[in-house]
This record gives C-alpha cells, structure tokens and sequence, in this order.
C-alpha cells in the first residue's frame, strides 16, 4: 500500500512539472521583436510597389484620356479643313473640359498642311499648356481637297 501511494504521488509530481512546464511556455519579448522586424522588411517592399502601381496607372489613365481628346480634336479639325481648307487652326491652351488642354499648331501652307494637336493635363492650373505638361502629341497633314472658290 506504501508502495503504491507513492507511486501514485510521483505521478502526480510528473503530470504538475508537465503541466508547469507547459504552462510556461509562451512568446518571449525577442521572439516577438524578430517576428515584428521580418513582417516590417516584408511590408515595405509591398507598400513601395503598390505606391508605384498606383502613380503608373494615373499616368496610364491620363495619356490615355490625352490621346482621345487630342483624336477627337484632330477629328474636328480635318472636318473643319474639308470645307475651309484656308482657315487657321493654330490654338493655344484650349480648354477641353476635365483640366485638360490643347495647343494646335498650323503651318498654313496653301496645298499641304502640318496640323499637330498637343494635349495634357493642367497639373499646376495656371491655364497654360506648358512643354512638361503636354501628355499627347499628334500630327497629321491636311490636303486641299478641291480648288475652292475662285
């Protein structure tokens, strides 16, 4: 009987270490400083990127609105030309609606004409289409189509 009260004590002494033991076990203060450090090094990598995905996708989204709007114009301006073939096209930092603008440049010759349609975003908003600004440039030459009132 001695015999197995002891051995049921011991058993008891195991099973609370054990449990002792495992109790305190837990997240030490370095393990947590490397875990924050490697998370850390890993985000900003993404963050960069994401920063960069972003700032290329507005300069996407603004050439591509650029190159319509300047289509659109060239559009209008060889409709213009058809009828009115000795008319000036040249403009200067129109407005297109949106913050953007549109510079045409009109060599007038009388049978071929180099017409270029510059278009961007007013970034600094001071109403003119300046040289860093332009996102857009077409050119295009227009032909007389017939002699025109004589």
């Amino acid at each position: 009987m001695i015999a197995r009260w002891s051995d049921e004590s011991n058993m008891r002494n195991r099973q609370s270490r054990i449990t002792n033991h495992k109790s305190d076990r837990g997240v030490t203060l370095t393990e947590v400083v490397v875990a924050s450090a490697l998370l850390v090094i890993s985000i900003i990598p993404l963050l960069q990127a994401l920063t960069i995905a972003q700032m290329t996708d507005r300069a996407v989204e603004r050439r591509s609105w650029s190159l319509m709007l300047a289509q659109s114009e060239l559009d209008r301006i060889r409709a213009r030309c058809v009828y009115d073939h000795d008319q000036s096209f040249n403009a200067a930092s129109s407005p297109l609606g949106g913050g953007y603008l549109c510079s045409v440049a009109d060599d007038q010759d009388p049978d071929l004409r180099t017409v270029t349609v510059s278009v961007g975003l007013d970034r600094n908003g001071d109403s003119i289409l300046s040289s860093e600004e332009i996102e857009v440039r077409l050119c295009t030459s227009l032909a007389r189509r017939w002699p025109g009132p004589q």
